[in-house]
């Protein structure tokens, strides 16, 4: 049974070395995620986490890797003993090793699922994940909101990432699953909302859930969701 969730994103902006000068500019949202990612170690040392990736699906446990795709060699593990290092490691798996290691937390076991996965599938996978834990666990989820708000977007500017990016806050906030899973795929897509498959999951671990905490930041123009839940 899972009885703690953390929901974070997964920018490499979240590591000081790979933003230069713009770590003051970053700090907010890199505080936010650690935040959650410490209380989550304090609940369980050993993570399973859920996050998005067109390499899914499949599981990455127990291994090293690193950030130089993404401009510095900063190395990162998935648990304190790995087994070996995968070169090209995804940076959902990446950011969940860097947060791990900055948690103190033990292990993290990163299931990656297609950003095209069916809501119902995602509902789903969260219910088989919920069923084959054991009690007291932890899960880390994580996942990007819009990049098109405002003019420092990354995207072309859209209208709609605004309300959109407001739902997933409320329903974290709110910590309602029926909301979480009547977000719509397509519009998601269009948006480059590429965590609303790991949300979707999130909404079929099944409890009796109340968020501690939520907060949406928007540097850049891109939404950057972190919530904790508690059963």
């Amino acid at each position: 049974m899972i009885s703690r969730v953390a929901v974070v994103p997964h920018p490499p902006l979240l590591v000081p070395e790979l933003v230069g000068g713009a770590v003051d500019e970053t700090a907010a949202v890199r505080a936010a995620c650690l935040a959650a990612a410490r209380e989550l170690a304090e609940h369980d040392p050993d993570w399973t986490a859920v996050a998005v990736d067109p390499t899914g699906p499949r599981t990455v446990e127990n291994v090293a890797g690193s950030f130089r795709g993404y401009g510095v060699d900063v190395p990162v593990s998935l648990s304190r003993r790995p087994s070996s290092v995968e070169v090209g490691l995804p940076l959902p798996a990446l950011v969940a090793g860097w947060l791990r290691e900055h948690a103190g937390a033990r292990s993290v076991r990163v299931h990656l699922v297609p950003p095209d996965l069916p809501t119902a599938d995602c509902v789903a996978f969260g219910a088989r994940l919920a069923a084959s834990a054991s009690p007291g666990r932890a899960l880390l989820v994580l996942g990007d909101g819009s990049h098109r708000h405002g003019d420092a977007a990354v995207g072309r500017p859209d209208d709609r990432a605004g309300p959109f990016d407001e739902a997933v806050r409320a329903a974290l906030a709110g910590a309602d699953a029926a909301a979480l899973t009547a977000l719509d795929p397509a519009l998601a897509d269009e948006l480059g909302a590429r965590g609303r498959a790991a949300w979707q999951v999130l909404a079929g671990v099944p409890g009796a859930w109340r968020c501690a905490r939520s907060e949406l930041l928007v540097p850049f123009g891109v939404g950057y969701h972190v919530a904790v839940w508690e059963a």
